[in-house]
């Protein structure tokens, strides 16, 4: 007999909020969660008026409410994605931890390295799971770089460049969007480098499976007036003798939504970019240039396990995302029946997050040092 849904809250998320409208159809996409609780807002009368508008069962003023009054009930919530800005992930998360009730979380993990370590303490101590948003490691062309480097495609790594431009903050911040992340009680001590840059580096990170050993970051601010960097370029020494560059920015006009990764080897190279998810660009040593496609010839297990449709029909970011939550909720389900999680889910997880935050705090260090090379 199939189980029913798994019981989903949120917190943060509102009615016109971008990251919670992809969150609740990254849930719905492949049918495993029911939203029935929210508490959308910090503040009371946006908090219903947007439970209102999604037409939730039950709608709360401020999570700590919501944590409380759903622990209680036999019908509560099981898990709960966190999607508010970043100041409010570790209470949030702490909050429905402690209770027993499953987190789902955007990323970066919290505002500041005291709240990850609170937060960590926290998802340690309790029965419950802690899962990350990390969502461009669901594409199934990453997963099919992932699995090939694993396999020795490309021989031993040597380089691992990764970059991700956008231009949206080029002119004036404005809008709830900008507000926030302009601000270092909300967003935390870094701006590009931990909203996009962090992406970025979870990715270098996932594809080549290497581990960093010490960076040198020069951050910028352009902008009058702000005080968090828009644009980043970070050297990257991993360990075990590989290098990179990481560059991010959110002030390189023409730049929507630009993430790439390549990665080389002594036997060929990988390239890939988000804009044109569906491919990925294999290069052998001293061979021809190979396009490969998602669920198509040639396509790995990772791929096709990620896909839904057959090659040539596009899937993107949304799918990409449901792809998290998918094995968000069989890591659920075997919690549900005391199994152990299983091996092969590649959702991110709060070691994920702690690196993360280490990565951004480095890059802080290392750019008020004048760019000395600092260790996570």
């Amino acid at each position: 007999m199939a189980e029913g849904p798994i019981r989903l809250g949120m917190v943060g998320g509102g009615a016109d909020a971008f990251i919670g409208g992809v969150h609740r159809i990254a849930a719905r996409l492949d049918g495993h969660y029911t939203l029935v609780a929210g508490a959308l807002s910090s503040t009371p009368e946006k908090a219903r008026a947007s439970a209102e508008a999604l037409v939730l069962p039950r709608g709360y003023d401020s999570f700590t409410d919501m944590a409380e009054a759903e622990a209680a009930r036999d019908d509560g919530i099981e898990a709960v994605a966190i999607v508010t800005p970043n100041h409010v992930h570790a209470d949030a998360a702490i909050a429905f931890l402690e209770r027993g009730i499953h987190v789902i979380c955007d990323k970066p993990l919290t505002a500041t390295m005291e709240d990850a370590h609170r937060l960590a303490d926290a998802a340690r101590a309790s029965k419950a799971l802690f899962m990350l948003t990390h969502n461009y490691t669901g594409y199934p062309m990453i997963r099919q770089a992932r699995q090939m480097i694993a396999d020795g495609d490309l021989g031993t790594v040597r380089l691992v460049n990764v970059e991700y431009a956008q231009d949206w903050m080029t002119g004036a911040a404005e809008g709830k969007q900008a507000e926030w992340r302009i601000d270092p009680a909300r967003s935390g001590a870094g701006g590009a480098i931990g909203d996009i840059g962090t992406h970025a580096y979870n990715l270098a990170c996932f594809v080549s499976g290497l581990k960093l050993d010490k960076l040198a970051a020069d951050l910028d601010v352009f902008g009058a007036g702000r005080t968090l960097d828009e644009n980043a370029h970070v050297l990257l020494r991993w360990q075990g003798g590989a290098k990179g560059m990481l560059w991010c920015s959110q002030v390189a006009p023409g730049n929507e939504n630009a993430l790439r990764l390549r990665v080389y080897g002594d036997k060929g190279g990988l390239d890939w970019s988000q804009e044109d998810p569906n491919r990925l660009w294999f290069t052998p040593f001293g061979a021809p240039k190979q396009m490969l496609t998602r669920n198509g010839a040639g396509a790995t297990e990772a791929n096709t396990a990620a896909s839904r449709i057959p090659g040539g029909h596009p899937e993107g970011y949304l799918e990409a995302f449901a792809n998290l939550y998918s094995e968000a909720a069989r890591a659920i389900r075997a919690h549900r029946h005391g199994e152990a999680i299983p091996g092969d889910l590649l959702v991110p997880t709060l070691e994920d997050g702690m690196d993360g935050m280490r990565f951004i705090d480095a890059c802080v260090r290392s750019s008020a040092q004048d760019s000395d090379w600092v260790s996570p």
